[in-house]
Formats: C-alpha cells, structure tokens, sequence
C-alpha cells in the first residue's frame, strides 16, 4: 500500500514509466523496402500531428462545401442498429459482418477516433466473448488516465505487432467499438 504523500506512489503501482529504462536499445527488424522504412520513420510526427490537422481540414472543408450542396457530409458515421447497448463481462458477441463495420468507418478507418487494424477483419462473422468494458484507460504517448465510452476488450484477442513496425511481443488487447458487436445468446 502507498504511503499518503507520496508523489511517486502511483509510478511504483505501474511499469509504463519504467519502460524507457528497462529497453535495451531499439528491435532490429532486417531488410526493408524503401516505403516500409519511410512510413517507420514518420508515423510519429504523422499520427501525432499530420493526421490530426488533415482530419480538422477535413470537418472544416465537409461543413463549408455543406453550405453549397445538398449531399451528405462525408465525415459523418452512419450509426448500425445495436443491441449492444452496455455490453458486460462475459457477454457473447458476434463481431458484425465487414461491410457492417465498413459503413461505420470514416476515410481514416475509425469510427469516433478508435481504429479498426486491418488483421481486425479476420475476426468478421465469428463469437467472442467480452473480457472487459471500458471506461478508462492509460494514454502512454502522453501518461494520463483517459476515459472512454463504448469500447470493450475482447478475450485472447490479442495485438501481435503491426505492419509497418513489425512483431510485438507485448500482446496488448484491441479495443472494440460496440457498433462493431452483437450481442448474442451463450453460444
């Protein structure tokens, strides 16, 4: 139990901190293609600053360009009808069809800023169970305590890496909007 006081209680309850510490130097991951290495070495600046300010560009741009025509904004979700509503620990899913999740997707494949990863699609059609609803989770980029609303984690699936930077042996949960769910009877 931490002592009342201590400012660095909560640094010792986690090993997030001390990750930087305890590497020993960066993964070499071999050989690879031009384009590979190039998205490695700015996905940083890219998902941190770029991405953002294309997606401000593009709200701004679908709003303006609405005032002169009668056709839908672009960056709008459509909304799939949903008896997930407040899925619990244990509950039985069916993670919906692809081209159910599709049409929640923007340009950037996520649906109310959470990512739908490409190695995602093979869970498409098939029951799971939830391991845990979310409400709050540990930023690392920036270590602070976010709260979210509608996401799940999904039991033993697993993260195992990405393409661009390889595998990853930290097997983190994926994080599971319930607009890509189904709530299902005990299978």
């Amino acid at each position: 139990m931490p002592e009342m006081g201590d400012p660095l209680a909560g640094l010792r309850e986690c090993q997030l901190h001390c990750l930087p510490r305890f590497a020993e130097g960066t993964a070499e991951v071999g050989p690879q293609p031009f384009v590979k290495r190039l998205k490695r070495k700015f996905a940083s600046p890219w998902n941190h600053c770029v991405k953002k300010w294309l997606k401000r560009f593009t709200r701004w741009s679908a709003g303006w360009s609405s005032r002169f025509t009668a056709t839908a904004d672009p960056t709008t979700t459509p909304v799939v009808n949903s008896t997930t509503a407040h899925l619990n620990v244990g509950d039985w899913v069916l993670v919906r069809p692809r081209e159910e999740i599709e049409a929640t997707l923007d340009r950037w494949k996520e649906q109310k800023g959470c990512a739908f990863l490409e190695y995602m699609w093979q869970y498409c059609g098939t029951t799971q169970q939830v391991l845990q609803p979310m409400e709050r989770f540990l930023d690392e980029r920036d270590y602070k305590v976010k709260k979210v609303k509608g996401v799940v984690l999904l039991k033993d699936i697993l993260c195992k890496g990405t393409p661009v930077f390889g595998r990853c042996d930290r097997c983190c949960h994926l994080f599971w909007r319930e607009e890509w769910l189904e709530r299902i009877e005990t299978p």
